[in-house]
């Protein structure tokens, strides 16, 4: 008597395809829940509506770079508006003097204000 096999296999491949769906699922759930309590929120759809206006100003060896050359150095403008938490800027600037930049001993000053607030100061290397 010959059976037929085909069935099962398409119902283990929606089996493994329905698991596969409700972990991402749940991931980007508990990557919400996560976002709710850091400054960054890389890995979620929550939303993220605010301005961050910001300014760069980088010196190595106590001269100041250029706004082309910071703009080479991070990929950033000096002087721009992000719509996206301000700790992204930081992140991307201090990754790259921790990488990249280690042996340049730049030191960077941020002001930035989010939503049209006061202003606030960030500094690399951090200062005591």
């Amino acid at each position: 008597m010959l059976t037929c096999e085909f069935p099962l296999r398409i119902g283990g491949v929606r089996h493994a395809r329905a698991i596969l769906g409700g972990g991402i699922l749940l991931f980007q759930l508990v990557m919400i829940g996560y976002a709710r309590y850091v400054p960054a929120r890389y890995f979620c759809w929550a939303p993220y509506d605010i301005q961050s206006e910001y300014r760069l100003d980088v010196s190595i060896g106590g001269r100041p770079l250029t706004p082309a050359e910071i703009r080479s150095r991070y990929r950033r403008p000096q002087h721009g508006v992000d719509n996206r938490s301000i700790q992204h800027v930081m992140d991307i600037v201090q990754q790259y003097e921790e990488s990249y930049g280690r042996g340049d001993q730049a030191e960077v000053l941020m002001k930035y204000r989010i939503n049209g607030k006061a202003e606030q100061e960030w500094r690399y290397p951090p200062q005591p």
